[in-house]
């Protein structure tokens, strides 16, 4: 008993001692490579931080040196006209830091030119998890998304890239871009269809997707939200039955609405029912074609019906085919294999 005590113990301070030898060599990594950016006074502000123990960054200090301050007020003025070229070290240390909020408000975010709000994109989704990445797309980046187009009615192209660069940490880009534009219900069209082309364009994980489109069916109705719900849908994706039997309630909640619904809302009726008609529910079929009949458009509801009465419900076996035997044009029998022997011979030419 007393052997695996001892034991335990030299295994403690064995990893006691490496965890100090990784902490050792990141800070002499950062000695190196940045003792030659900062003056000898900034930069034993920023080696005086400590490391933190859960995610191995800086922790700066709760007062912030006034060099500090002075120097990420200069960065800030450097990237709001910054074009191309290297982004200061300075501003590479950002997603290093615990209060990186902090620091990055120092910069002044909303005066960044578009091309450092694309290089910023890249380095914090690519160095933050998930919940702090989706903290800096709601705060900096969806702000100059939506400045940009209503001053310029279009989107600045390094925006839209910057827009691509967020989907690669899917749930961040769904809950700090598209959930907070459906939630605030001021979201323009011409905002939708920009963000909706960068869902086209990219290729997002079906489960963070499914929850998106959940938690878009469970918020209160907008023509924008259902414009969103339909690009979703149209992705194709398979979606679990939770999600199916949620946008069948969303859909059948409208029978008692007295309004006329815009062409948008029958618009994403008609994607649901051709992409998952064979995943819906027969008593949700009966459901839906007693809400057409409340909601009804002249050119989208007769397909619906049609889908709805062309396809097989969840649960049930598709209709099996006979492909042995099959009926011709003329009432004739035809065998549904050909046989290569009963075939004409093949004329060959001659050489000559």
């Amino acid at each position: 008993m007393a052997g695996c005590e001892s034991d335990c113990a030299t295994l403690a301070s064995r990893r006691g001692a490496l965890a100090a030898f990784r902490l050792s060599v990141l800070r002499y990594i950062y000695v190196c490579v940045y003792s030659q950016c900062f003056d000898d006074g900034l930069f034993c502000c920023l080696l005086s931080c400590r490391f933190a123990g859960d995610d191995d960054g800086f922790v700066a200090p709760s007062e912030l040196n006034p060099k500090v301050v002075e120097v990420y007020r200069g960065v800030g003025a450097l990237m709001s006209r910054y074009t191309s070229g290297k982004v200061p070290k300075a501003f590479k240390v950002i997603p290093n830091l615990k209060n990186w909020e902090e620091i990055l408000y120092l910069t002044e975010p909303e005066l960044w030119s578009p091309h450092a709000v694309y290089q910023a994109t890249k380095m914090f989704v690519s160095n933050l998890n998930s919940r702090m990445a989706q903290r800096f797309l709601a705060l900096v980046l969806l702000p100059h998304v939506r400045n940009d187009i209503e001053e310029n009615k279009r989107l600045h192209f390094a925006l839209f890239q910057a827009l691509k660069k967020a989907t690669f940490k899917a749930g961040a880009f769904y809950k700090g871009i598209l959930l907070p534009l459906c939630s605030a219900g001021d979201c323009t069209l011409r905002e939708a269809v920009i963000i909706t082309s960068v869902i086209r364009r990219s290729s997002i994980p079906v489960l963070h997707s499914a929850a998106a489109v959940l938690r878009i069916a469970e918020m209160p109705y907008s023509g924008v939200n259902s414009f969103f719900i339909r690009v979703l849908l149209d992705k194709r994706y398979s979606l679990p039955y939770r999600v199916i039997d949620a946008l069948v309630d969303h859909f059948v909640s409208f029978t008692r609405e007295e309004r006329q619904l815009p062409v948008v809302w029958h618009q994403a009726l008609l994607c649901f029912v051709q992409r998952y008609k064979s995943e819906i529910r027969r008593e949700d079929k009966d459901t839906i074609r007693n809400l057409c009949k409340v909601q009804n458009h002249y050119l989208i509801t007769p397909e619906v019906f049609r889908e709805l009465e062309a396809s097989r419900s969840r649960g049930e076996k598709s209709m099996e085919v006979d492909t042995g035997v099959a009926q011709n044009l003329f009432g004739g029998l035809i065998k549904g294999k050909e046989n290569p022997r009963d075939c004409a011979e093949l004329i060959m030419m001659d050489d000559d």
